[in-house]
């Protein structure tokens, strides 16, 4: 099994919400939903992962190189609602990694301006429900 993504980009930040398992396969498909977050969105990117099944080794290495690209344009990367399987640990060249209990926090963190307005543009993988 691979992940499925869903990207809602904001005003303010943006939202990369995950399902599935975020192994070898997944980290993949993982990298190429972030080419999306790159090319259509500004600010900061929250990843929801509260719909993760699990997350390898691997897939966790394609968390630090997304926050890795993404801090070299400029953003930044969050996570909410990380697996409890398994922890980030970034090397010292990875940017900072903001982590949240949940998405409801980031979004308190985040939404100054409403993230429900009508100014949201969403993406997904044909698999997401």
């Amino acid at each position: 099994m691979t992940i499925e993504w869903h990207y809602t980009a904001g005003e303010d930040f943006s939202v990369l919400s995950l399902s599935g398992h975020l192994g070898p396969e997944g980290a993949h498909r993982f990298t190429g939903a972030i080419g999306w977050v790159l090319a259509r969105g500004t600010g900061p990117v929250v990843v929801d992962m509260s719909g993760l099944r699990s997350w390898s080794v691997s897939g966790q290495l394609a968390v630090i190189e997304a926050a890795r690209r993404l801090g070299a344009s400029g953003r930044c990367l969050e996570l909410a609602a990380i697996p409890a399987d398994g922890s980030l640990v970034p090397d010292g060249n990875c940017p900072p990694i903001t982590i949240h209990t949940d998405l409801a926090a980031a979004v308190a963190e985040h939404d100054v301006h409403g993230q429900g307005s009508d100014d949201q543009r969403q993406w997904r993988t044909s698999g997401w429900l």
